[in-house]
């Protein structure tokens, strides 16, 4: 570990969305004094999301920034700091740690280095987009990573999703119930999913509930703020790609009218950081731990590392779920960060006994 760290914290928490600010309000509450490092999405997917319907509490729905700026503030009434600082690795002092990994030295993009005994990862995953015009516009007002966040505010309207795989699949399934009609744009012929959503949604075709747009992209997005989704444009070539085949005189461009345009191109968890630590991970990236039932639930394979929200959960990946494993990651860190009197007796006792021999 270098000598440059500027400062030692007890615990240091990657991300403030839900999972990471709940986790900071436990350990605050625990005088595990956190340091929150919002990285370079601070709030979270959350804050994309302009009304959130189906977050405990808030009958009337609550903004997604609002609900995130009401948990920054509980969590520095508790002791929590947050500071806007974006984690570009962390390094396991013990490389042979045993069942004690820490102190970590925790490296940023602007240069400094912190050291803390235990470190919760909860820096999310960001969804997939296609950068198409209008997207970043008209993100939260007509557009949506989240059919479960936000389907049922655009009740009665055309909708497009656009995609091809599981999530796609699934999230138009979901979108029937609130929508008139439900057009799935795919740029190739065959679908990516598991037979069972593709049988799912054929259903749903048979019912007139779903189309499906086969060899289509998005092109563009029309609309504004104030009045949402006017019309989108879209591309279609029976060979497929279309985007690709622009100038090819058998691709069709033409306009489209739906009222709410899903994003189902799946998502990157935010885990680039942790590549050389040890953590476990799975081929897309997302943090394996522990689970099961009892405690250390979030535990990863490096001791003191634990793991919280869309950065472990490919699935759920709702606000409700990941605040219950922030709580989670918070209590085990605290667990961990308890003990380490313990292990540091043992280990300081294990020596002594061996320089004895």
């Amino acid at each position: 570990m270098t000598d440059e760290a500027i400062e030692h914290r007890r615990l240091v928490i990657a991300g403030s969305g839900i999972a990471g600010l709940t986790a900071a309000i436990y350990a605050a509450r625990s005088n595990n004094d956190p340091l929150v490092l919002e990285g370079d999405e601070p709030g979270g997917q959350l804050t994309l999301t302009t009304d959130v319907a189906n977050y405990p509490g808030f009958p009337d729905g609550i903004g997604g920034p609002d609900l995130v700026g009401k948990m920054k503030d509980q969590a520095t009434q508790f002791g929590a700091e947050i500071d806007h600082g974006i984690v570009t690795d962390v390094r396991p002092r013990n490389e042979a740690p045993g069942e004690h990994a820490g102190p970590f030295e925790v490296g940023m993009k602007d240069g400094d280095r912190y050291t803390c005994d235990a470190f919760i990862a909860a820096s999310g995953a960001s969804a997939r987009t296609l950068g198409v015009p209008g997207e970043d516009e008209l993100m939260g007002y007509g557009v949506s990573t989240c059919a479960t966040c936000d389907g049922a505010f655009f009740r009665g309207e055309d909708m497009l999703v656009v995609g091809g795989g599981d999530a796609a699949m699934e999230e138009a399934t979901f979108l029937t119930k609130f929508a008139d009609t439900i057009y799935i744009a795919h740029r190739r012929e065959n679908f990516r999913a598991e037979d069972y959503w593709v049988d799912r949604v054929q259903e749903n075709v048979e019912s007139g509930d779903i189309e499906i747009m086969r060899n289509t992209e998005l092109l563009e997005i029309h609309g504004s703020a104030e009045d949402g989704i006017d019309h989108v444009v879209l591309a279609r070539n029976e060979d497929g790609y279309p985007k690709e085949n622009l100038e090819d005189s058998d691709t069709e461009t033409f306009e489209f009218d739906v009222g709410a345009v899903f994003l189902a191109i799946g998502h990157t968890p935010n885990t680039a950081y942790l590549e050389d630590t040890g953590v476990e991970m799975d081929e897309a990236g997302y943090i394996e731990t522990h689970g099961g039932e009892g405690g250390g639930q979030t535990r990863t394979a490096v001791p003191g590392i634990f793991g919280a929200g869309d950065v472990v959960d490919f699935h759920y990946q709702q606000a409700v779920t990941a605040g219950g494993m922030g709580c989670k990651a918070a209590m085990d860190a605290d667990e961990y960060l308890e003990d380490i009197p313990r292990r540091t007796a043992a280990t300081t006792d294990a020596a002594a006994a061996e320089s004895d021999d």
